[in-house]
């Protein structure tokens, strides 16, 4: 098109790319926090994984996007931590979350905290869904309850959806 504007199936197929990369991020997240290592190596495997067909469902991702969130998320994590621990409920600890939780909500925690671009609905109903893929009880609640409270503290006056 020549005015600039994507076409419906254009656009859903960006969103795929991008939610394929969320998932990604949180899947790498998972992996730096349980074997260490860097994530630019984490990220090469990604990739590698996935021109062998390796990867998921098979799914394109947004690679920079898949990079953005995760060398992002894991370089902030000691602030991003902090807020997010903040944002519990008196008594829990976001070390007394499972090591998926925790990527899920760093991942979530970075796009409200550091890309004003993306709207905060987006960010919060993708990382619940995401939340949902890994489990059938109550974390993707607990996960939609954090992010919540992250983006009213830093989304607030900002006027986003």
């Amino acid at each position: 098109m020549s005015s600039g504007r994507e076409t419906p199936a254009a656009a859903r197929e960006a969103m795929a790319r991008r939610r394929a990369a969320r998932l990604a991020a949180v899947q790498g997240l998972y992996q730096l926090e349980l074997a260490g290592g860097e994530p630019s190596a984490v990220a090469e495997e990604f990739h590698t994984r996935a021109a062998d067909g390796e990867a998921g469902d098979g799914a394109p991702l947004d690679a920079a996007w898949f990079r953005k969130v995760l060398e992002g998320a894991w370089a902030d994590r000691a602030r991003l931590d902090a807020e997010l621990e903040s944002a519990l409920a008196q008594g829990w600890t976001l070390s007394r979350c499972g090591a998926v939780v925790r990527a899920i909500l760093r991942a979530g925690a970075f796009e409200l905290v550091a890309l004003p671009e993306v709207p905060t609905k987006v960010a919060i109903t993708e990382y619940v869904e995401i939340a949902h893929l890994f489990s059938g009880g109550g974390e993707p609640g607990f996960v939609h309850a954090v992010l919540d409270r992250i983006a009213s503290r830093f989304r607030a006056g900002r006027g986003a959806p």
